[in-house]
């Protein structure tokens, strides 16, 4: 096992090509051959190893003690014996002898000193990797795909592979091996088996916010100088981003700086992030202002702020509603964590109707939302009571509703206190109300099948 000729260069090839430390390694080679001979011998006898330097050799001493009558020669030589080792050995003393049967430790031994060094070279390599990388964390490393596990990606770094996650992977975007990718480098850990990701020191990300700003930072030198900062970033990764940005200097544009010569600095950026489209945003330490800029391109007649809760609420014209709210929310949506504040967006004539009290009696209803108030207060179903005492047939009508669920929206809207008197005409509203209906019939019978679904969201 530790025919020895050869095992200095080996262990010199090892250090170079692994950058282990050699004393660590030649630490790992005397534990490894340590544990064989105890394998082979037992654990009562006192052994030494040492790694010989000069001859490149695996030495293993035994010490046992001298005594006149031997009981166990596991620890005990006689004086004769001993004396023919060394002629000046008294008794008591401990004699070291060389033993000459570490090639025959077996297979069994040979396999345990095997697993030592293969334990302490690992332990050593994630040392080694650690120290390399734990000053890059948090900046973007450029990698090759080598392969896939279970949809995480393995990439491979020079010197070590790291892993992308699925969840770190920006959706509809597939890369095969051997591709090159750039990630934001996430975490570095000394003890891979530790955490979620077992045997991967490194994780990387392109889905967290931090991967946008960074590309940011290599792409605007301005951001580089300290010039321009981005003071916030918010992603739906693949799909869309903001970044708000100010600068410390009056004459600096961030947003034009950003954007550079004919787009090419963003472009740069869109580009490594397959297409995500990226909003640009003056910052500001008003949160009107700032949720202002936020909602671009939507239009903005009016900011409410409410410091205490974090929340605004801010209103748009009736035509720039959907702009503001974005396809399944995600205009409003992206600027609420931009911001780190609550956004309530309504429209100018939803904002008027909750001045109304009989409007609030009707949001006050189980199972009436505001989209559904807003329908029937058009329609003249301006209260809670009127809601109660209508036709079923109408409300099944003008709510789209089955009769069983306008049934049970009527019941609710008994229980609802009706508004002060003076707020509302109830005789006009009940005589403007079969007008309303009609209308309402007449509009699904001239809309095609096709289109009674709500029209999709604009950006």
């Amino acid at each position: 096992m530790v025919g020895t000729e050869n095992l200095k260069r080996i262990v010199d090839q090892i250090c170079r090509d692994k950058g282990i430390d050699r004393a660590l390694l030649i630490d790992a080679i005397e534990e490894a051959v340590r544990s064989a001979v105890r394998k082979k011998y037992g654990n009562r006898r006192e052994i030494e190893v040492q790694f010989s330097e000069e001859s490149g050799e695996v030495e293993v001493f035994q010490y046992r003690t001298v005594v006149d009558e031997v009981y166990d020669e596991d620890t005990e030589i006689a004086l004769e014996d001993a004396r023919r080792l060394d002629p000046e050995i008294e008794l008591d003393d401990d004699l070291g002898e060389k033993m000459d049967t570490i090639a025959d430790l077996g297979r069994i031994a040979a396999q345990s000193a095997k697993q030592v060094i293969i334990h302490r070279m690992r332990d050593a390599e994630r040392d080694v990797i650690y120290e390399m990388y734990r000053d890059r964390q948090g900046t973007i490393v450029n990698g090759i795909v080598q392969r896939f596990e279970r949809g995480d990606m393995i990439i491979n770094l020079g010197r070590t592979d790291a892993i992308l996650p699925r969840d770190g992977q920006i959706p509809k975007r597939s890369y095969k091996q051997g591709d090159r990718i750039r990630a934001y480098l996430l975490e570095v850990r000394r003890d891979a088996r530790e955490g979620k990701f077992r045997d991967s020191q490194l994780i990387l990300s392109r889905t967290c916010n931090e991967f946008l700003i960074k590309l940011f930072e290599m792409e605007v030198p301005e951001i580089a100088e300290g010039i321009v900062k981005i003071m916030g970033a918010s992603r739906e990764p693949g799909f869309r981003a903001k970044i708000a940005v100010s600068s410390i200097e009056s004459d600096v544009d961030p947003v034009g700086a950003c954007v550079g010569l004919k787009g090419s600095r963003v472009q740069n950026v869109v580009q490594e992030l397959q297409g995500e489209r990226i909003d640009i945003v003056p910052w500001s330490p008003d949160p009107a202002k700032y949720a202002y800029n936020a909602l671009a391109p939507a239009e903005v007649s009016m900011v409410i702020v409410e410091d205490e809760r974090k929340a605004l609420m801010v209103i748009v014209p009736d035509d720039q509603l959907s702009l503001a709210i974005g396809r399944q929310g995600q205009n409003v949506r992206l600027a609420s964590r931009l911001l780190g504040w609550k956004i309530d967006v309504k429209s100018e004539q939803r904002y008027a109707n909750m001045d109304n009290r009989g409007y609030r009696s009707l949001t006050a209803v189980d199972g009436v939302d505001e989209s559904l108030a807003d329908r029937l207060f058009a329609a003249g179903v301006s209260t809670a009571p009127v809601l109660a005492t209508m036709d079923v047939e109408q409300l099944m009508t003008l709510a789209r509703l089955d009769q069983d669920r306008a049934l049970a929206l009527q019941k609710a809207a008994a229980a609802v206190a009706p508004p002060e008197e003076g707020d509302v005409d109830y005789d006009d509203d009940a005589d403007d109300l079969d007008d309303q209906v009609d209308q309402v019939d007449q509009v699904d019978q001239d809309v095609p099948e096709s289109q009674d679904g709500p029209a999709a969201d604009q950006d």
